[in-house]
């Protein structure tokens, strides 16, 4: 027994301190993919901000230049009108003039 004893009892120990280092990395590994599940998370829930302000300015700017653009063709439209009503005015005085010359 004294010769079977030593070299069992060191058998165990070997095994036990294997099994306890075994648990300990397990949870060091089960910390680290809880740390590595949170920064995934919480890159996600910036993503999805980013994404959703990018979202909003898109939106804004859009509406700007829809509104740029109607004011412009509202200019646009009121200089053509302006323009029509020289040619008009203009063309009137034309055909006065005309018939002026065709009486006198």
């Amino acid at each position: 027994m004294k010769y079977v004893w030593p070299p069992l009892m060191e058998a165990i120990e070997k095994r036990q301190k294997e099994i306890a280092d075994g648990l300990a990395k397990s949870e060091r590994g089960q910390k680290e993919l809880e740390l590595a599940q949170d920064k995934a998370t919480e890159q996600l829930r910036d993503a999805k901000t980013q994404a959703a302000e990018i979202i909003e300015q898109a939106k804004k700017r859009a509406s700007q230049i829809v509104d740029e653009e109607t004011q412009r063709g509202q200019s646009e439209r009121e200089k053509i009108i302006a323009q029509g009503h020289t040619e008009i005015e203009a063309e009137r005085n034309r055909v006065k003039e005309d018939l002026r010359k065709q009486v006198a």
